[in-house]
């Protein structure tokens, strides 16, 4: 039995602030997942109306993609906007109060401005007063790399309260005139809430089991965007080498999963739900045949949703979730691959 210091007493903490646990005891201090939520702007735009503005087809689009169509943020509406409206129905599903969140990591590459964060932004507009609060930027593997450092931080006993959002306005970075890349992506949100816990030690304890992280520059002008916010001093536009990407993101995204699964001890056959990046669908077919992974135990949205870049996974968590596919004491492996070349993978025990 686990007996609360007097330093807990005092401060009215559940969780000590150390992260190590007796291992007779057989618990750890781990990172609980206890809700999550989403936001699509209302504007959808189809296929058939960007047929209308390029010379491309629903058809065409379908065959390649399996995009159907996806939301465009309005006039006005920032990615805080969309962050914060992710935010509040995640925090009403884990029943917590903006006053206990004492730690916000925000994943975008379509920030409000070049600086301040703008997870400070959606801090204020959540009327949330004491969390530390900052921007990461990993392209459309930014969500693994924000819950990774928010894991870490929940772990060490930097936090106990982490929102982890992903946000992106990526209608705001792409050349409409481009139909090899405009016609792939969308805007949206997604946030999950953590929480320090105490769970059984190693696979079978709930919550999040470990992330893993990689990349490689050398790939770095195979996704980007030429131009500001940076030190240019122009506007750009996102720029992708489409086949160079296919080819790395699938054997990339499948073997971070790899990676995950034997550092928990794990195998294949554990994998109770698939959460990759909802890049291209035919890139998540893919990466299930490779993992041997049904497709019934995939999710996918690109068909509605299209990419929305660091948002894509909880997105697509909170899709599930909310549909009724994720049950309590499910693994759920997630993986993602975005420019620079970044990726990586995340096991959840749900």
């Amino acid at each position: 039995m686990l007996m609360k210091t007097e330093s807990e007493q005092q401060t009215g903490s559940q969780y000590p602030e150390s992260n190590t646990f007796s291992k007779q005891d057989g618990v750890v201090r781990k990172s609980l997942v206890v809700g999550c939520g989403a936001y699509l702007p209302e504007n959808i735009v189809t296929n058939d109306d960007l047929a209308q503005r390029i010379d491309t087809s629903d058809a065409w689009i379908r065959k390649r993609t399996g995009i159907r169509q996806r939301h465009i943020a309005a006039d006005g509406e920032l990615t805080s906007d969309l962050a914060a409206a992710a935010c509040k129905p995640a925090l009403e599903s884990a029943g917590v109060d903006p006053e206990e969140v004492d730690l916000i990591v925000l994943a975008t590459s379509t920030p409000d401005n070049t600086f301040p964060a703008t997870a400070t932004r959606v801090q204020a507009m959540l009327g949330i007063t004491r969390a530390a609060a900052f921007d990461v930027q990993a392209v459309c593997s930014g969500f693994v790399y924000a819950l990774s450092v928010a894991d870490n931080m929940v772990r060490l006993g930097q936090a106990n309260t982490a929102l982890v959002v992903g946000a992106e306005v990526f209608s705001r970075i792409l050349d409409w005139e481009d139909r090899g890349t405009c016609v792939l992506f969308g805007d949206g949100a997604g946030a999950l809430v953590l929480k320090s816990g105490i769970s059984e030690a190693g696979a079978n304890g709930r919550g999040i089991l470990s992330t893993h992280l990689f990349a490689d520059g050398t790939h770095y002008d195979s996704l980007y965007v030429d131009g500001g916010p940076g030190t240019t001093g122009q506007a750009g536009f996102l720029r992708m080498a489409g086949q160079e990407v296919y080819r790395h993101a699938v054997h990339n995204m499948a073997e971070a999963v790899e990676i995950a699964l034997e550092a928990n001890e794990l195998n294949l056959p554990d994998i109770d739900l698939l959460v990759p990046h909802q890049a291209n669908i035919r890139i998540i077919e893919s990466i299930g045949r490779r993992l041997s992974v049904d497709s019934d135990k995939v999710v996918a949205t690109v068909g509605s949703q299209a990419n929305t870049s660091a948002a894509t996974i909880p997105l697509a968590l909170t899709h599930a979730v909310e549909n009724g596919r994720v049950k309590s004491g499910d693994l759920i492996a997630m993986t993602a691959l975005g420019g620079g070349f970044t990726w990586g993978s995340s096991l959840i025990r749900w």
